[in-house]
C-alpha cells in the first residue's frame, strides 16, 4: 500500500475562517491541557484511580468537559479526540526513545485540527477547478481542485498557514512499482549549484526577490510600535513573502526530483549530516567561536536550499517508479580526482573549478563530485541488496 497526501487551498467567508481558528484553539487547548495533566498530575491520578492516565480516561473526561462548557462543544468531537491520541502517540515514542518529550502546541505554529475519514462526506466535484467537501459542524467546504485525488481517504486535516487555509487527504491505494532498468546517476547537492548530476548537467533554484523583500518587511516590522496592529500587519505581510518564497522552493524541488526520479533508476547522493553542517559556529561566553557572522549566512544558505527535503522527495519518488536511492560516505568526495584517484585539497581551486595536481584533469567541481559519488554508489560494495546480504552472512558468522 502506499500513501500519499493531496493538499488543497480552501476559499471560505470570514466566518467560515473564524470558526476554522475557534476549533484549532479548542484542539490546542485539549492537547495542551491533557499534555499537562500527564506531565504534573500523574501520581495524584494514580493514587485516586489506581491506575495511570491514558487515551481513554482524557477522552471520558474531554465528554464531561464538553457537556459543561459550549464554547468545547461547538468544536468537532472528532478534532479534539484526534488530538488526545496524539498525545498518546507521543508519549509512546518518548518512552520507546524514538523522540524527545511532548511539548506543548503554540499558536500561528500548530493551527490544524484532524477529523477521521468516518465522519467526513464524499469529495463532490463541481467542475474542472472546484471541488467541496461536508465536514461535521462545520458544513461544506469549498476547496480548490488543482489534481484527482488518488485512493481511500483517510483522515481530512484543516490546516492555517501564512498563505490561508488548506485541505489535506491523506490517501492509501494499491501500486506495484514497475521495473525499472533506467541508468545510475550521481547527484552532489550545493549552494550555489543546487544540483549537480553526474551526468554534466547543474540545476539551480531560479532567482527571485522575495527573499529581499522578506527582510524588507521584517525591518519595517521591527521599527513599528511594539505589540502594535500595524507591526502584526506587517508580521504578517512578511510571512506570507516567506511562505511565498518556500512554496517556489518547494515546487522547484518537485520538478527536478520528479525529472530524476523518471530517467534514472538508480540515485546516489552523500549522507550528509546537515544538523552538523548547520550548527552555530558562536561557541561560548569562555571560547567564542570565530567567523560567527560568515558561518550563519552559511547555514541560512544551507537551510534554504532544503538538501534533506530534496532527499526525501528523491527516496520516495525514486522508490515508486521501481528505483532505488543510495547514500554513500562523503568523505573526500570533492577533493578526489575520477581519473588517477589523486586526494589532495589543492585540486579543488574555488567553489567552481576541479584540476587535479597530479594528472591535469579538469572539471567543474561540482560535477566532479557528482561522479565520484556515482562511482562509489555503483560499486558492488554499495548496491543495498548485496551489503544486507554481507551483513547476515557477518552475524551468521
Amino acid at each position: 500500500m502506499t500513501n500519499r497526501a493531496f493538499k488543497y487551498r480552501i476559499y471560505a467567508d470570514e466566518e467560515a475562517e473564524s470558526f476554522f481558528a475557534r476549533c484549532c484553539g479548542v484542539v490546542r487547548l485539549v492537547y495542551n491541557v491533557a499534555l499537562e495533566q500527564r506531565s504534573n498530575h500523574w501520581r495524584q491520578f494514580k493514587r485516586s484511580e489506581g491506575k495511570s492516565i491514558s487515551y481513554p480516561s482524557q477522552a471520558r473526561e474531554l465528554t464531561a468537559i464538553r457537556a459543561e462548557h459550549d464554547w468545547v462543544a461547538e468544536c468537532p468531537i472528532d478534532a479534539q479526540q484526534q488530538a488526545l491520541r496524539d498525545l498518546n502517540q507521543a508519549f509512546q515514542n518518548f518512552f520507546a526513545g524514538r523522540a524527545g518529550y511532548p511539548k506543548p502546541r503554540r499558536k500561528f505554529v500548530n493551527d490544524a485540527f484532524r477529523i477521521p475519514s468516518s465522519r467526513v462526506g464524499k469529495i463532490e466535484v463541481l467542475n474542472a477547478k472546484w471541488a467541496r467537501v461536508r465536514l461535521p459542524k462545520i458544513g461544506l467546504v469549498k476547496f480548490r481542485y488543482t489534481r484527482p485525488i488518488r485512493g481511500d481517504v483517510g483522515n481530512v486535516t484543516v490546516v492555517r498557514e501564512a498563505n490561508g487555509w488548506h485541505v489535506v487527504f491523506t490517501c492509501e491505494f494499491e501500486h506495484e512499482a514497475p521495473a525499472n532498468d533506467n541508468p545510475s546517476v550521481g547527484i552532489d547537492r550545493g549552494i550555489v549549484n543546487n544540483v549537480a548530476l553526474s551526468t554534466g548537467e547543474l540545476f539551480s533554484m531560479p532567482p527571485s526577490n522575495l527573499d529581499d523583500l522578506h527582510k524588507d518587511w521584517q525591518r519595517t516590522a521591527s521599527r513599528r510600535k511594539a505589540r502594535s496592529k500595524r507591526q502584526a500587519k506587517a508580521k504578517r505581510h512578511a510571512a506570507r513573502i516567506a511562505a511565498k518564497a518556500a512554496r517556489r522552493r518547494l515546487h522547484w524541488q518537485h520538478v527536478v526530483t520528479t525529472r530524476i526520479a523518471l530517467r534514472f533508476g538508480t540515485v546516489v547522493m552523500e549522507n550528509l549530516k546537515i544538523r552538523n553542517m548547520s550548527a552555530s559556529a558562536s561557541g561560548t561566553v569562555e571560547e567564542p567561536g570565530t567567523n560567527v557572522a560568515q558561518k550563519r549566512g552559511l547555514n541560512r544558505s544551507i537551510l534554504a536550499a532544503a538538501w534533506h527535503r530534496f532527499e526525501v522527495l528523491q527516496s520516495y519518488k525514486s522508490e515508486f517508479l521501481g528505483g532505488c536511492v543510495v547514500k554513500i560516505d562523503p568523505r573526500h568526495t570533492s577533493v578526489t580526482c575520477p581519473k588517477c584517484g589523486s586526494k589532495d585539497k589543492g585540486n579543488r581551486e574555488n567553489q567552481a573549478k576541479f584540476l587535479c595536481l597530479s594528472c591535469g584533469h579538469e572539471d567543474h567541481a561540482d560535477v566532479n563530485a557528482a561522479v565520484n559519488i556515482h562511482a562509489a554508489g555503483t560499486r558492488p560494495s554499495s548496491v543495498p541488496e548485496k551489503s544486507g546480504r554481507r551483513r547476515e552472512l557477518r552475524r551468521a558468522a
